[in-house]
């Protein structure tokens, strides 16, 4: 069988990463390239964060109408998908009502996965103070879901999730799903409040271990983005 040499396999990416990404018209379009090898880097698929253990994380995307959920698993250098979903609620319903829908929804997710830790972003405030309110609470049971649970819960603004997985800090859902699609290949979001939960998720997974990150080795290091950190060096033989 003839080799393949490294630097073979990354011109080619770039040169297919550049014709995908021309209708998004990035200014930084090798930030998404430079996530996309990172699973070349890593070798099959596989994301190295430095843990042994498994770890079941439960990303969430609060919203009134509907609270996306999102749950991955980390063994070894593995990041795998487990579930996602959405819990919807009606707009007929009472304010309670609905808040008592996503409650359940989100307690029947973690008596179904297990998680052992929980992610959910942060509300952003939009000229709507009644709206963001609403969003306010819905927020709340999703942190008071988990954390009854006995789960510690992280916070990430909109901007460092998408930072963290696109590469840029206003990136759009699309951006978002097809990175959700490179980066967890057997995930299957229906919709975007799911996609964007499994993001919260893979965002947590990165930022819990920066101080660990911190003194691995990066394969990739040409490439400014977070999720770079994830990537050790690719032993001989390995």
């Amino acid at each position: 069988m003839v080799p393949i040499h490294h630097d073979v396999i990354i011109r080619a990416v770039i040169g297919c990463c550049k014709q995908l990404l021309l209708p998004w018209r990035l200014s930084r379009p090798p930030r998404i390239v430079g996530s996309i090898l990172i699973l070349l880097a890593g070798g099959g698929g596989s994301i190295n964060i430095g843990m042994t253990r498994p770890i079941r994380i439960l990303g969430i995307d609060p919203g009134l109408r509907r609270t996306g959920w999102g749950v991955v698993a980390i063994s070894g250098s593995r990041l795998a998908f487990l579930g996602c979903g959405s819990v919807t609620t009606s707009d007929e319903d009472a304010l309670a009502a609905r808040l008592v829908v996503i409650h359940d929804g989100l307690c029947r997710v973690v008596e179904k996965f297990r998680p052992e830790e929980a992610a959910v972003e942060a509300t952003f405030v939009n000229k709507d103070a009644k709206a963001t309110l609403k969003l306010g609470q819905a927020r709340g049971i999703a942190m008071v879901v988990p954390a009854k649970a006995g789960l510690p819960v992280a916070e990430y603004a909109p901007n460092l999730i998408k930072r963290s997985i696109v590469g840029v800090g206003h990136g759009d859902k699309a951006q978002v799903r097809m990175m959700i699609g490179v980066l967890l290949p057997k995930a299957d979001p229906h919709s975007d409040d799911a996609a964007d939960a499994l993001a919260v998720a893979l965002t947590h997974a990165h930022h819990r271990q920066s101080a660990v990150l911190r003194t691995a080795k990066v394969a990739e290091r040409s490439f400014p983005l977070p999720l770079r950190e994830m990537v050790t060096e690719r032993r001989d033989g390995g």
